[in-house]
């Protein structure tokens, strides 16, 4: 039987090894055919069209795209030197990945492909901003061939245009914005693993899912001490013991099994056996520490944006990196993948580089024999061979990068993206897409098909009514939905079931912005717990409980309403208040409504285990004629701690009882108004989530209508005021005949006179009016500049409210500004047509025609 086992093994054995050798002969084309149809199947969504890059315009794109400098050539006939050597000295190693073609079929050396950018947006400031913005923005397409590098290398402006591109497309763009962005950060051609290279992430854990890791801390170890008690005796029965021990055989024996079990669960999980294993083409991008206060080296693999440590087994190799400044070949072996790689490119032994006069730091010997050692020689023939390699890497080729704020916004082509983790798919929107301002959506599944829905989270942007995100749990129909500061009733959270009064509710508040402190109100059928914070009366939990509807519990000199459920009991706690002795500071209060009774219990007093009490029952019949209520002594219980004294007197007792029965009073409209309350919040969520409102920056020119719609009719109404002031047809020559005195006729000297004093008014009108106008413009530009530094120096004291109003005003003083700015142009260009027109107007008056006719 052992021999038949051994020998099913070898052939088992053989086969793999056969399996192997025939994935390795198959040709180019099969694997080309292969590995597309099942990357289609993983990665690329049902959705996107297949594109055809022959078809893209070039004609339009700039002379350096399309002809190669001086410095260029010369860098490409060095690479060309490089690599001779390279396959020389390494005939066993792959070719390596220096000058591609770009999208006008000129070569162009990878390193110059790179082009450093810095764009203007704070999320790309930052390596995780720049890496999710990728991966969100442009459609992943698979290699050609899994296993060799792609022919050609598009600009990264050219990837941006289209949205789309492979593994060295993502990453030349992203390196670019990284290193724009100040990061040590380098491209990498290497080799990963089928899920890494093909963009499969349904065996991986969703992001959002993860639990951050837990620091153990260590325990404090305690001193033995050398006075400590003596342990007594073991009093236990052995047989006792030997039962326990069987039956912890057969419990561990049975877990042994469930493993195994979960063992078979997780291999099913596990990713099916790549023939290509160590053979598939990638890129990514290396950061290395340094730059940025990175503290140590890490990879990014570009298609998710995730960052990954270098000892990460998905990463099983690499050939080069490169950056905008040069090239290093990897020297070092890779057969435990990248866990055993040093990332120090100044070491020449472990990373080949290929200009080596470029960005290198002058090493200074340190002594001076050391230098008598090296003759003159020597140094004339190192810097003969160095000669041709001490070049400095020609500018990018590539035109600047740029990206609109409404590429930006948009992020993923169509504005949707769908991701499948493991029992989860995420969904991505663009802000505005959806109504009801949905960004991302997290389906969490049973079971790996992803059929069985346990939860979804949402999440939104843009609201009205501040909604941040929603939790809906599949199993226990319970919804959560949590919410930003600034909601109209304070919200920060709220759990319900249905959006029904007297369901069972969990509202948190943002107690900062409420006058009553409150925190939390837990409410059901029967009962409601408030929580609040911060109170001057101490006051810290609120708990009401509340009797059936229907049932008309009559109480003696109260109204009950048949709608509102009655008040069984009230119960408050209160923190001590250290300005009075505990004895007399109250802990817990409790109003038994229905049964005419108060108990009161107070705080502990040192070195007290007990805790002084009152206890009040109601006179059972009230004199309902007005007379006063005698106190009898049954009517308080009390018990006070460490004093066998009897009681107050019964006046104190029954001032205390007469305040109780007012605060009770008070107790029952609070309790009221806090349902009130709760059925306002129902109706208004009600309202909110059937109309859901947007609200749009006043700096969001295209979105804001309402603005925009302002501006447009203020200007029309000045325009049109312009218009009429020119229109007004006045007599212009009474006030100058009313000083001749006589209108009726008049020598030519006269009317040249009139003339001549008419248009010299106007005209110092005109100037007089532009003057006006010119000093309230910069009035209003001095006061915007003194609101501008007003800003600038709160600006870290202002709360959302008070910002959000002088942003208000600010924008009201920019628009009027611009107005006056418009006045004054207009004026400027029409005072020499009006001044034209009057002259004309005087010439053909009848008044002054005789006389000025032929003038």
């Amino acid at each position: 039987g052992g021999r038949m086992e051994v020998l099913e093994e070898k052939e088992e054995e053989e086969q793999r090894e056969e399996e192997e050798l025939k994935a390795l002969e198959i040709s180019d084309k099969l694997q080309h055919v292969e590995t597309k149809v099942s990357m289609e199947q993983v990665c690329v969504p049902s959705d996107v069209p297949d594109f055809d890059w022959g078809s893209i315009d070039t004609s339009q794109l700039p002379s350096s795209y399309k002809t190669n400098s001086l410095k260029e050539k010369k860098l490409l006939h060095i690479a060309d030197h490089f690599l001779q050597q390279y396959t020389h000295l390494c005939p066993d190693r792959k070719p390596l990945f220096l000058h591609p073609v770009n999208e006008c079929g000129v070569k162009k050396f990878v390193s110059t492909t790179v082009r450093p950018t810095l764009l203007p947006y704070t999320e790309l400031y930052h390596w995780d901003g720049c890496a999710s913005f990728v991966s969100d923005y442009l459609t992943m397409e698979p290699l050609k061939s899994p296993i060799t590098p792609p022919s050609s290398l598009y600009s990264p402006t050219t990837i941006l245009k289209y949205q789309r591109g492979n593994c060295f497309d993502f990453s030349m763009l992203l390196c670019s914005m990284l290193i724009g962005a100040g990061y040590d950060a380098y491209c990498v051609h290497g080799y990963a693993t089928r899920e890494i290279c093909t963009l499969d992430e349904t065996l991986e854990l969703c992001p959002l899912l993860r639990k951050p890791q837990e620091v153990p801390k260590e325990g404090m170890r305690k001193k033995p001490n050398k006075y400590r008690v003596k342990p007594p005796p073991d009093l236990q029965s052995k047989f006792e013991l030997q039962q326990e021990a069987k039956k912890k055989a057969e419990t561990e024996a049975a877990e042994k099994n469930k493993e195994r079990e979960e063992e078979k669960v997780t291999e099913v999980e596990k990713p099916k056996r790549d023939p290509l294993y160590g053979l598939r083409v990638h890129a990514w991008v290396l950061v290395l520490p340094g730059k940025r206060e990175v503290p140590e080296t890490f990879f990014i693999n570009p298609f998710t944006g995730n960052s990954h440590s270098t000892m990460d087994e998905h990463f099983l190799g690499i050939e080069s990196v490169w950056n905008h400044r040069n090239y290093w070949v990897n020297m070092q072996d890779c057969w435990n993948g990248c866990k055993d790689l040093i990332f120090d490119l100044g070491d020449a032994i472990r990373w080949e580089i290929m200009l080596s006069g470029s960005n290198k730091p002058l090493q200074l010997l340190p002594d001076d024999e050391e230098e008598k050692e090296l003759s003159d020689r020597d140094m004339d023939d190192m810097e003969k061979e160095e000669e041709d390699m001490s070049f400095d890497m020609p500018p990018s080729w590539v035109a600047p990068i740029q990206i609109s704020p409404r590429e930006f916004e948009t992020r993923c082509s169509q504005g949707r993206k769908v991701i499948l983790y493991k029992k989860a798919k995420l969904e991505k929107w663009a802000p505005y897409l959806n109504g009801n301002g949905l960004v991302k959506r997290l389906t969490i599944y049973a079971d790996l098909d992803c059929t069985e829905v346990v939860e979804v989270r949402e999440w939104f942007k843009n609201r009205e009514d501040m909604l941040d995100m929603r939790e809906v749990n599949k199993q226990t129909q319970l919804t959560t939905e949590y919410f930003s500061p600034g909601h109209l009733l304070s919200l920060k959270a709220h759990t319900y079931t249905l959006l029904e009064p007297e369901t069972e509710h969990t509202m948190e508040f943002y107690n900062e912005a409420r006058v009553d402190g409150l925190q939390k109100r837990v409410e059901n059928a029967n009962e409601m717990t408030e929580y609040f914070v911060g109170r001057d009366d101490f006051l810290h939990i609120r708990h009401m409980e509340f009797g059936k509807k229907g049932k008309k519990i009559h109480l003696a000199g109260t109204r009950t309403d048949i709608n509102s459920r009655p008040i069984v009991q009230i119960k408050e706690c209160f923190h001590r208040n250290l300005e009075k002795p505990a004895d007399e500071d109250v802990a817990e209060r409790i109003f038994l409504i229905t049964e005419e009774a108060i108990h009161l219990t107070y705080h502990l007093k040192d070195k007290y285990i007990t805790a002084s009490k009152k206890d009040f029952f109601k006179a059972a019949e009230r004199d309902r004629k007005g007379n006063e209520i005698i106190m009898t002594p049954e009517m308080c219980i009390t018990y006070q701690a460490g004093s066998s004294e009897k009681n107050k007197k019964l006046l104190h007792l029954y001032k205390l009882l007469q305040e109780l029965t007012e605060e009770e009073k008070q107790l029952k409209q609070q309790v009221r108004q806090s349902e009130a309350e709760v059925l306002n919040i129902l109706k208004i969520r009600e309202n909110e989530e059937t109309a859901v409102k947007l609200s749009v920056s006043i700096y969001n020119t295209e979105r804001n209508e309402k603005r925009r719609q302002q501006y447009e009719a203020m200007k029309h109404t000045v325009e049109d005021e312009l218009l009429g002031q020119e229109e007004q047809d006045l007599d212009y020559l009474a006030p100058f005949l009313i000083q001749i005195g006589h209108r009726e006729k008049m020598t030519k000297r006269q009317a040249l006179h009139v003339r001549d004093d008419c248009l010299a008014d106007f005209k110092h009108r005109l100037i007089d009016k532009a003057n006006i106008i010119q000093a309230r413009f910069e009035k209003a530009v001095e006061e915007l500049q003194k609101k501008d530094q007003w800003f600038q120096e709160n600006q870290n004291h202002l709360s959302a409210e008070e910002e959000d109003d002088f942003l208000t005003r600010y924008s009201e003083t920019m628009f009027h500004i611009h107005i006056l700015a418009l006045r004054l142009n207009r004026e400027k260009q029409t005072a020499p047509q009006k001044y034209l027109a009057l002259e004309e107007k005087l010439r053909k008056d009848p008044r002054l025609a005789e006389h000025l006719g032929h003038a």
